[in-house]
């Protein structure tokens, strides 16, 4: 799992070895599947669409704003839930939140029009908000900064795995249950798909310790480096000009990294929003008319994700290994930039496919490599804070999106991901290179 090895490929049986192992296997498979249905129950609505516009008379303009208004309770809550996660703890506070966002997800089933469907949409982001930023600020807390890539990447795994799960089951749901119980097949899609994120929200509540010293599946000696590991790594980061101070939100590097990830937030809401429907309508006739064409739908959104998985894992191998962030982050968003103008201007239903493959995987493999970033200059609660405010902020782009999309298409993603290219450019300048020279100075690490 954490891809701790020896030189010849062997598992390291060292005590930073044996420590991280322990730690990656114990934390990283169970994190990712809270995340798999944070993902599902987020997104389920792209899903819910293909129905909803039927049943109740929402719109697509309707649909496209309920899907980005989300972000707005998301952006609001998202920094003070993160504080709240550093100074309650982990266990308490992301239970409290999976608990939450499900109860909130079970009822949209019952949305009876634009202000009720607006109203979940929005109160679902102030559920959710903190989960993401505290699950990435959380791991900081257990990984140090050689592993960190790959450890993310094991956790966001449970992005394009919730598409190859989720979107099946969603078809299969709206096919299978439509009229169960006088509902109908995306009212059961809610939820059913609601229930899951309740059940570990209790379960984290007994498995998940805040921190280190709560492990006590460690042995002392494992626990002493760990906490010893993390310590040292925080004391390269003020070498590097780096704050555990909350003034250091108003630090320009933070905002230099919110205009990058303002790139990816884009990209992958429009994809989110809209991946079912324009596979849907790009096939059209090919994919049938019988009562099992939303699960065909949802068969196909898998290949895009499906080629994610392992865009991901290499991409974040070779970025811990080298300890290239900013110019790994830079080839990756060209890659999507390449993808989606094969998406929009493709000339057959596979071609668009295939670049929306192309497209998704580049958008993918950034989000590892990405989040190694912040803990380069960011430390305690400026971590936490500062995490949260770059996901938070950056998610504009996910309220915009899908009202965007709607409108204009696709085609302006290809100017999105460049613009994303040259920030990533920019940040190697002015983040990681200083970082690269503080950790020269102090002995590699």
């Amino acid at each position: 799992m954490s891809g701790i090895q020896d030189g010849g490929g062997h598992a390291d049986k060292s005590l930073p070895g044996r420590t991280l192992a322990k730690v990656a296997w114990r934390l990283v498979p169970f994190l990712a599947l809270l995340y798999v249905f944070n993902i599902i129950d987020r997104s389920n609505v792209g899903f819910a669409r293909l129905s909803m516009t039927k049943d109740i008379g929402l719109t697509d303009v309707v649909i496209d704003l309920g899907y980005g208004l989300f972000y707005v309770g998301y952006l609001l809550f998202e920094v003070p839930s993160n504080l709240l996660l550093r100074r309650l703890g982990a266990r308490a506070w992301i239970a409290r939140i999976m608990i939450s966002w499900g109860m909130v997800s079970m009822l949209t089933a019952f949305v009876s029009g634009p202000t009720s469907y607006y109203g979940a949409r929005i109160l679902l982001g102030v559920a959710e908000a903190g989960f993401f930023p505290g699950i990435i600020y959380y791991l900081t807390a257990w990984f140090p900064a050689a592993q960190r890539a790959r450890v993310v990447a094991g956790f966001m795994l449970a992005i394009p795995i919730s598409t190859i799960i989720g979107n099946p089951v969603s078809g299969a749901i709206m096919d299978g249950f439509q009229g169960t119980g006088g509902l109908a097949g995306w009212q059961w899609l809610f939820v059913l798909e609601g229930i899951p994120a309740i059940l570990l929200g209790i379960s984290v509540l007994w498995y998940l310790p805040d921190g280190p010293r709560d492990a006590t599946w460690l042995a002392a000696d494992e626990r002493n480096w760990l906490e010893n590991e993390i310590a040292a790594e925080e004391g390269m980061r003020r070498g590097a000009g780096g704050s555990e101070k909350l003034w250091a939100l108003a630090d320009p590097r933070i905002w230099l990294l919110i205009a990058l990830y303002f790139s990816v937030a884009y990209g992958t809401n429009a994809t989110g929003a809209y991946l079912p429907k324009l596979i849907k309508d790009s096939f059209g006739s090919l994919l049938g008319s019988g009562t099992d064409t939303y699960w065909k739908v949802g068969l196909l959104s898998t290949l895009p994700s499906i080629v994610s998985v392992v865009a991901m894992v290499v991409v974040s191998r070779i970025s811990d290994r080298t300890r290239s962030r900013a110019t790994l982050v830079a080839g990756a968003l060209a890659a999507a930039a390449v993808g989606w103008l094969f998406a929009w201007r493709g000339d057959d239903p596979w071609t668009r496919l295939a670049g929306l493959c192309v497209a998704q995987a580049g958008m993918m493999a950034v989000l590892p490599v990405f989040w190694a970033l912040p803990p380069l200059f960011l430390g305690g609660a400026a971590a936490a804070a500062g995490i949260a405010l770059i996901n938070s902020v950056a998610n504009i782009g996910g309220i915009i999106a899908p009202s965007l999309v709607g409108r204009y298409g696709i085609g302006p993603l290809v100017g999105v991901m460049l613009w994303g290219v040259a920030m990533a450019l920019l940040a190697w300048r002015t983040l990681e290179r200083p970082a690269l020279a503080a950790r020269k100075r102090h002995g590699s690490r």
